[in-house]
């Protein structure tokens, strides 16, 4: 097994000689400057050719003498110095490159930008796909290379913890998933609402995508929009991750606490047996439920769920048989519950409209005045909890940009703001132990409260 670049040449410098003794008194000439220069000197020369003489000689002196400032040092003569086989080597083992995806691009032709032919392109594809399709390359990532001697190995971050690897031996290329070698930072965030959450959040630290992620972890348990009263407060244990090359490349939340009007949330992320993560109560129970608090962000509610109401454009009491969520026009709008697309198209007052049939098949919810739908929102699609479905517009009999939303139990409307959310499944009774250990753990980290806690 070859050496290292640096190893071999500290391994020559320590094994060969030992290190020089302090010096004592300052060296001879005669020790840099060959006999024969002494023999054959003449001073009979000009004046300028002495004082040229001279000044070499007091230059080769003082170099000859700079060891003598009290600390001993290593020699290493010219011969001991990596030789241009090692030099060769180290430049064949350094031999990384990248290539960076940009918008609009594809998988096979950043790889022939890279110096593949069309056909090891789409091998590399080929053998990649089982493992993971190269199909789902983003923009903004890179194909890392590596040519050595043993081969070629090729990498792609596909998240936060994993890097798909392909590499060619002996004319043959192999794909994995391997995880990512990164390098971590943990911080805790402590703030009080005041103003607003972004706003108070962004005064003690924090960016606005931990703030949305923030959100998200809540969002089944908190309405950011109609729960959040001066005097709550949050604290947050994050960990960002960077490359060996020094560059940021996610940032994830450990462990969260947010009390709202004195009641306390706090929330563990957990990575589970079968590897999905999600984030779980100290007790282990699932933080996901069935449904959202609300299908809309930060917005506030215009109107609510009532038998009688005055309709706004058209002038009569009808019944209001949904909530009506303002937000201003573009705003995303979020499926409230995993399910499939019943309905996606124009329907009279309510405008641009979608409705979901959630699992349980009783369960469905509309949503209407949208502004458009989001790419691929469309009879017959499979959507998740989360999923951006539609943007909020004033569409069909609206007097403003919001959102018309409706929770039906066997076609029948129920009021969604009493309706109650079952949780997820809990951790499994075979993995709480280890749960119980990193629960403890994250949460004593947070509660330590210290701004920067390590590096790993």
């Amino acid at each position: 097994m070859r050496k290292d670049f640096a190893d071999k040449v500290s391994s020559q410098a320590t094994s060969r000689r030992p290190a020089r003794r302090r010096a004592t008194s300052r060296p001879s000439l005669k020790r840099f400057i060959p006999q024969k220069w002494f023999s054959g000197l003449s001073f009979r020369g000009s004046a300028k050719g002495l004082l040229a003489l001279v000044a070499s000689l007091l230059l080769l002196w003082v170099v000859a003498g700079s060891g003598e400032s009290g600390v001993a040092s290593t020699s290493i003569t010219q011969e001991e110095w990596i030789g241009a086989e090692a030099v060769q080597e180290a430049n064949v083992e350094s031999a990384w490159s990248r290539e960076l995806i940009r918008r609009g691009d594809a998988a096979a032709p950043v790889l022939m930008r890279m110096g593949y032919s069309r056909s090891e392109a789409y091998d590399i594809l080929r053998i990649a796909k089982p493992v993971y399709s190269l199909a789902q390359v983003r923009a903004g990532r890179y194909f890392t290379q590596h040519r050595g001697n043993a081969g070629t190995e090729l990498y792609y971050p596909v998240d936060y913890d994993r890097v798909l690897y392909i590499g060619l031996r002996d004319k043959t290329w192999k794909a994995e998933m391997r995880p990512r070698v990164a390098f971590s930072r943990t911080a805790v965030f402590e703030g009080e609402i005041s103003d607003s959450l972004f706003t108070d959040a962004a005064r003690v630290g924090m960016d606005e995508r931990t703030t949305m992620n923030l959100v998200d972890i809540f969002a089944w348990d908190i309405d950011f929009v109609r729960d959040l009263r001066n005097g709550d407060h949050f604290r947050v244990l994050t960990e960002d991750r960077f490359d060996v090359e020094g560059r940021h490349i996610g940032s994830i939340i450990r462990a969260a606490e947010f009390v709202n009007q004195r009641h306390t949330y706090r929330a563990i992320r957990y990575t589970l047996a079968d590897g999905s993560t999600g984030y779980y109560t100290p007790e282990g129970k699932s933080m996901r439920k069935t449904y959202l608090k609300a299908p809309v962000k930060f917005s506030r509610i215009s109107s609510r769920f009532q038998l009688r109401r005055k309709h706004p454009v058209l002038g009569f009491t009808r019944a209001h048989r949904g909530v009506d969520y303002a937000a201003s026009s573009g705003t995303p709008i979020h499926a409230v519950g995993e399910g499939r697309v019943e309905f996606s198209g124009w329907k009279g007052g309510y405008g641009r409209f979608v409705l979901i049939r959630h699992l349980n098949s009783s369960h469905s919810t509309a949503y209407g005045h949208m502004r458009r739908y989001a790419k691929g929102i469309r009879k017959g699609k499979r959507v998740r909890q989360g999923q951006v479905i539609g943007y909020v517009g004033m569409s069909g009999l609206a007097t403003g940009p919001h959102l018309h939303f409706e929770f039906r139990v066997h076609g029948r409307a129920l009021n969604p703001l009493n309706i109650k959310r079952k949780p997820a499944k809990p951790v499994p009774a075979a993995q709480m132990a280890r749960f119980r250990m990193e629960a403890e753990q994250r949460l004593q980290a947070m509660l330590a409260g210290a701004a920067k806690l390590a590096w790993g």
